[in-house]
């Protein structure tokens, strides 16, 4: 595997090992799988993604900043509301690390 997408996969595990960063990213994949299936992205606007996780505005939006430099997710600003999408192209990235192929060439 070539040493970017190592690096990448990297930025994308450090981000995805925090928990609330875990949480967030788990909410809006599970958000979003019917869209996914189908091949279209779906947007969720934050405040729900939010339900359940404690934390302060600044706080939230360090995590999804993490998220979203990792190409984890997309953000997008809808006049107050900041809306969410996960990034397919990311999410690709971490399903390949998993296959068996990929693996076995780390």
């Amino acid at each position: 595997m070539p040493k970017d997408d190592v690096d990448r996969l990297a930025r994308m595990f450090r981000a995805l090992g925090n928990p609330h960063r875990l949480r967030l990213f788990m909410n809006l994949l599970d958000e979003s799988k019917l869209d996914l299936a189908k091949g279209r992205i779906h947007d969720c606007f934050l405040a729900k993604l939010l339900a359940g996780i404690d934390l302060g505005a600044a706080t939230v939006s360090h995590h999804v900043k993490e998220l979203s430099d990792a190409g984890l997710i997309q953000t997008e600003r809808e006049g107050k509301q900041l809306t969410c999408s996960v990034d397919p192209t990311g999410l690709a990235v971490l399903r390949d690390a998993f296959t068996t192929s990929k693996v076995s060439k780390l």
